[in-house]
């Protein structure tokens, strides 16, 4: 129940306690003179300043008229109150509600290149809380509108791009940019839906990296045929990470609190160089890299797919390779303006004009 509700709500309990107070008071000093429905129909018409007439004899009776006084005085206060609330709680309900819908469809309708997360269960909750880590924008697709404003409310400050619906429809995937997306994320609870929604956003956008959560391990060779790039299995990884805490605690602890450090934000993450890069044949140790963004390269993967781990300082960096790195958020983020300010623009020449080959007359 949000504040204009418990608002109104208060406001109609004040009108009814007033309405019962007026009548209750005209029938007692009326002593019998007036019926309970005419004093009950007197106080509603002076409360509302319609005084279409007043009860028989009313100057005869001491104290009625300064009871309407005050039942006018404070009439007019709490139907402008309550009228007030029923005000906010309509731009805020139905109106509020299309308005939040269209301005959300047009931020929406601006982003390329973000990362579409179908299903905002206990997988995608995660999967949310990792992209606003590592600031990638995304859109977060999900039939229950609670559990949408729940997670916007309390990952990203009510901001959170989402569609409210069923991923594994087209048109709600269109309504996420799907087209315009570079990754998809399928984390819906049954294979059947993530095999779904991976056919449909293949068919929809055939360059996107799909990665998708497998419950089954039957159903793993099924959706990497139904065009995802990557499967994970939620509890392959949990049964992994359980041996690893009895043979490794150390190791674990440390990536725990790389991961869960809410100062530093450190991250393993990629970064492509890209061609006509400045960066293209420099050894890393020529590079600004390190001086300037002061992350650390665990290892770089060229384009036969081979990792070089450790690289030496005498490593050179060639067109397309991968550079895998360990930083804060902040840090990474200027090592990816570093790579592409490293970009060289072709200079183009200006036309000559052509030259006449006719002979002069």
């Amino acid at each position: 129940m949000n504040a204009s509700v418990r608002r109104l709500i208060v406001a109609v309990g004040v009108f009814a306690m007033l309405v019962a107070i007026g009548t209750i008071g005209y029938f007692v000093l009326g002593t019998g003179r007036w019926s309970f429905a005419d004093c009950a129909y007197m106080t509603v018409i002076t409360i509302s300043t319609v005084g279409f007439f007043e009860l028989g004899h009313m100057r005869e009776v001491p104290g009625a008229r300064a009871l309407t006084v005050g039942l006018i005085i404070g009439g007019v206060g709490v139907l402008a109150y309550m009228q007030s609330n029923l005000t906010a709680l309509l731009v805020e309900g139905v109106i509020g509600q299309a308005l939040r819908r269209r301005r959300m469809h047009r931020e929406i309708e601006k982003l390329s290149g973000h990362i579409v997360v179908a299903g905002a269960g206990g997988t995608g909750k995660h999967v949310v809380e990792e992209l606003v880590v590592t600031r990638t924008p995304f859109v977060v697709i999900d039939r229950s509108e609670a559990t949408l404003k729940h997670i916007s409310d309390e990952m990203c400050g009510g901001k959170m791009l989402h569609v409210c619906g069923d991923a594994t429809l087209d048109h709600v995937l269109l309504a996420a940019g799907i087209k315009r997306a570079r990754g998809v994320v399928a984390a819906l609870t049954h294979d059947k839906d993530n095999l779904y929604v991976t056919l449909s956003a293949r068919s929809l956008n055939a360059s996107a990296r799909i990665v998708s959560k497998v419950v089954e391990d039957e159903a793993a060779p099924k959706i990497i045929k139904a065009g995802a790039s990557s499967i994970v299995n939620p509890t392959m990884i949990g049964a992994r990470r359980l041996a690893g805490e009895l043979i490794r605690p150390e190791v674990h602890e440390f990536l725990d609190q790389m991961v869960r450090d809410k100062d530093k934000n450190l991250r393993l993450e990629e970064v492509n160089i890209p061609p006509l890069s400045s960066l293209i044949g420099a050894a890393l140790k020529d590079t600004p890299i390190r001086r300037e963004t002061r992350v650390l390269v665990v290892a770089v993967r060229d384009t036969s797919r081979v990792f070089t781990y450790n690289p030496e300082p005498d490593f050179v960096l060639l067109e397309g390779s991968i550079l895998i790195v360990m930083g804060e958020t902040d840090s990474v983020v200027k090592l990816r303006q570093l790579v592409a300010d490293s970009v060289v623009r072709p200079t183009i020449e200006p036309a000559q004009p052509v030259r006449s080959l006719r002979p002069p007359t």
